[in-house]
Order: structure tokens, then sequence, then C-alpha cells
């Protein structure tokens, strides 16, 4: 969404969706009164979210494992660039692709897809495979997840450093004429 990208998030944003990211369902009041804000405020904000697409309340985040799909993967794909948007039409269509990413680098897509054992995953390989422009897939199987989606952590340093994290001062050594080194704890 275009209006997400461009919404950059101040201060009272980030008060405002660290608490509500401990209670998403948490009433506006108790929100008010968490954050220090007015509940005008919060509510204003609240509203704002809604209509960028940067809060996504009525939403679903289903583990796909409750559908039987337990296996998680991603699978690269290089691509005939004069076919990236038929790829993508047609990826579109393949329930197993969760999601698709453009990088930077060698890959093309990166896809992150769901299955339900091994012979599921080489069917859905194999259907991105035979998408148009496709040239080749590599895949990658999930073992498991050991950081799963969070924002929390976030904004969170978002609000003691908003403009970022200082780097190390650099001081002259000890008994060192000319050179520098790193000084700073972390």
């Amino acid at each position: 969404m275009a209006a997400e990208a461009d919404y950059q998030l101040d201060e009272t944003d980030r008060r405002i969706l660290a608490v509500l990211d401990e209670d998403p369902r948490m009433p506006v009041l108790l929100l008010a009164q968490k954050t220090k804000l007015a509940r005008g405020t919060v509510q204003s904000r609240l509203e704002r979210y809604r209509e960028l697409g940067l809060l996504r309340l009525a939403s679903t985040r289903i583990p796909p494992s409750a559908l039987g799909c337990g296996l998680a993967a991603t699978v690269s794909v290089e691509l005939d660039q004069h076919q990236l948007e038929d790829a993508v039409t047609a990826l579109r269509q393949i329930p197993e692709v969760l999601e698709c990413f453009a990088p930077a680098g060698g890959t093309d897509l990166l896809c992150r897809v769901v299955a339900r054992n091994p012979d599921d995953l080489y069917r859905v390989s194999e259907e991105i495979r035979l998408c148009p422009g496709i040239l080749r897939t590599s895949t990658s199987v999930f073992l498991r997840e050991v950081v799963g989606y969070r924002i929390r952590p976030l904004l969170l340093a978002r609000q003691e450093a908003p403009r970022g994290r200082r780097a190390p001062r650099l001081e002259p050594a000890r008994g060192d004429s000319g050179t520098r080194a790193v000084r700073g704890t972390r």
C-alpha cells in the first residue's frame, strides 16, 4: 500500500502501537490510560492507522499448521525478466504461496510457501517452477521458527532512539601515535 509506506510513525504513534501490541483488543480508554494520552488522541490515531492500512484489526493471522500445512519453506526463483508480471499473476493463483518478495541480489523472487508434507512441498515447488517465465527454482525447508514475526522490539527501540543508534566513538589508542581504535561498549 502506497499510503502505508509513506506514513512515518512519530513518538505518539510508537507509544500507542507498542502498548496495543501487548493486547490488540485493548479498549481505547485503557489504551489511553496506559499511554498517558487523551482518549480522543488515541481514537483518532487508531482511525488513521486503519484508513492507511497500518492496522488490520479485522484480519486473521492463522498459523498454516492449523490448516494442516506444517511444513514451511522458501522457494527462490530465477525468471525471465520480460515475464515478471505473468509469473507474479500465476504465483498469486497458488494458495500455498503465502508471500513473495523481489529481493536485491542473485535471486529474482523469494516465495514463502507452506505444504502438508515433503510430497506436497514437491508438488507446490513444481507448480511454481511451471509458472510462465520461471526458469529455475531452489527450495529451502524451514526446520523450525527461531524468531517469529514481531514488531514490539522495533517500536520500543524507536522510542528510545528515534534517530538511530550511535556508532562507537573513535579515539586514539593508548601508546599508539596516529592510529585510531574503536572504544565503546554495547
